[in-house]
């Protein structure tokens, strides 16, 4: 029997196999094998993550991002697979020893999208009306805008969420547009949420191709790399690790390359929205992903020195 070149380990859901099918068939033509050959020589391997197991919590109380990734890492770890596939928001900022983010692939559409049955725009939203998220970013910028409104948990895959919203548990949710145009669902957005009024996470849109530290290297890894979403990215993560990034901070940030500069932008917010504290700076777009996280980092860290610990209490 052929044995594979290279395992991808990846979740179970629905979109986590449409990103992690892409990046299969991207990872087999830059590993030069045959279209007809692919999912033999570049196999998915699923894994059911702590995350995908919990439904009826919010991370935050349960562990965090982390849950996502942690079975997976385990996995590259001990050689039962070669590179995971992950959605680049749910990485936590520090990697684990030995293993290295090798690749981030170009981006998708980093904004979030407003979804209802009934209103056009998050502005026509009704006085009180239930709004369902389990991210508390996206439930702080909403109330900053809004602070009449419900917010109500909601977890799950993309599917599960989608049918709570016709069933009539919400008025209105939000979901990442990204995610949505992976799966072909794009027609359900009605509105694509403005970035300065509803900054993404951290690597929203973007995805991370994780390997063993040794093989970050390798020649698919550099073929399958997008430059300035790989540094914008980084700046983004040295935002998040400057403010604590985690499911029990509400923090946004968006990087893009704009005439030659990178420009960041990124934020904290209390949780209930009555607090905001933004910062944005820019950087040669030829810098060095050192450089990059940089500003991140120094960013982040003016936003921490002037709002403190915005932590939400467990």
């Amino acid at each position: 029997m052929t044995q594979p070149l290279l395992r991808i380990g990846t979740r179970r859901s629905r979109l986590a196999l449409a990103q992690s099918g892409m990046m299969q068939r991207a990872i087999g033509r830059a590993l030069g094998v045959p279209e007809a050959e692919i999912e033999t020589l570049v196999p998915l391997v699923e894994i059911v993550t702590t995350g995908d197991r919990i439904q009826d919590r919010r991370l935050l109380e349960v562990g965090g991002k982390a849950l996502f990734t942690k079975e997976i890492e385990e996995a590259l770890l001990d050689g039962r697979v070669d590179v995971a596939v992950h959605s680049m928001k749910d990485v936590p900022a520090e990697q684990p020893p030995g293993l290295a983010i090798a690749a981030v692939p170009e981006r998708e559409d980093p904004r979030d999208a407003f979804i209802s049955d009934h209103y056009v725009t998050f502005a026509d939203l009704p006085q009180g009306a239930r709004f369902g998220t389990a991210s508390l970013r996206r439930q702080a910028q909403a109330l900053a805008l809004r602070p009449d409104l419900n917010i109500e948990m909601l977890r799950g895959n993309v599917d599960t969420r989608l049918k709570r919203l016709r069933d009539g548990d919400f008025d209105a949710i939000l979901l990442a547009c990204s995610g949505l145009n992976r799966l072909g669902l794009g027609e359900v957005i009605r509105q694509r949420l403005p970035l300065d009024a509803f900054l993404p996470a951290p690597g929203q849109g973007a995805l991370a191709l994780q390997t063993r530290e040794g093989d970050v290297n390798a020649a698919w890894t550099r073929a399958l790399n997008h430059a300035p979403t790989a540094l914008a990215v980084a700046a983004e993560r040295g935002a998040m690790a400057a403010l604590e990034g985690s499911c029990r901070t509400a923090i946004g940030a968006y990087a893009h390359i704009t005439d030659g500069r990178l420009h960041l932008s990124t934020e904290m917010l209390s949780p209930n929205g009555a607090g905001r504290w933004t910062r944005s700076g820019d950087i040669a777009a030829d810098a060095d992903h050192a450089a990059a996280r940089a500003l991140g980092l120094d960013l982040g860290g003016q936003i921490q020195a002037v709002a403190g610990d915005q932590k939400i209490a467990l």
